[in-house]
């Protein structure tokens, strides 16, 4: 297993890994359609990245890190496959993910959830994200919390 950075190649997996995700526990949103569909506009060219776990030739996870502004991003569209749940996968995945946004000097990091996300939310508070008040206009209908980290 490895973790490599966005390629153009994967960008198909990047949005079925979430698709399937987001079918299984909520609906899609156009937020999402929009994000997922153009990558390279909504997360890469602002200064954000994309990360993917590499198994043989499989792709088996991804995670989005998107620029929100200076110095702040979202950790957003982390999903792994399903037979591969299960394996600390997506700790692995938030290592990498959190090392990446410390060697960027950035200053916080933010995750929009949901709190029927137990397992998810046990993750986050794990790498030390604590709930912060959420805006009523947040980017998601299914989103009910806010997290965040501060990395300086």
């Amino acid at each position: 297993m490895e973790i490599i950075d966005f390629d153009p190649k994967h960008a198909e997996d990047f949005k079925e890994l979430n698709l399937a995700w987001l079918n299984k526990f909520f609906w899609v949103e156009p937020h999402d359609e929009e994000v997922l569909g153009k990558p390279q506009k909504y997360i890469l060219d602002p200064g954000g990245n994309i990360f993917f776990v590499k198994e043989g030739d499989r792709i088996i996870g991804t995670v989005a890190l998107m620029k929100l502004e200076d110095g702040v991003f979202e950790l957003t569209k982390m999903a792994i496959t399903p037979d591969s749940q299960g394996k600390k996968i997506g700790q692995k995945l938030m290592e990498h993910t959190l090392g990446y946004a410390k060697a960027q000097g950035w200053k916080k990091l933010i995750i929009y959830s949901s709190r029927k996300l137990v397992n998810a939310l046990h993750i986050y508070r794990k790498y030390g994200f604590i709930e912060i008040p959420i805006e009523v206009n947040n980017p998601y209908a299914r989103g009910d919390i806010k997290l965040e980290l501060l990395l300086s």
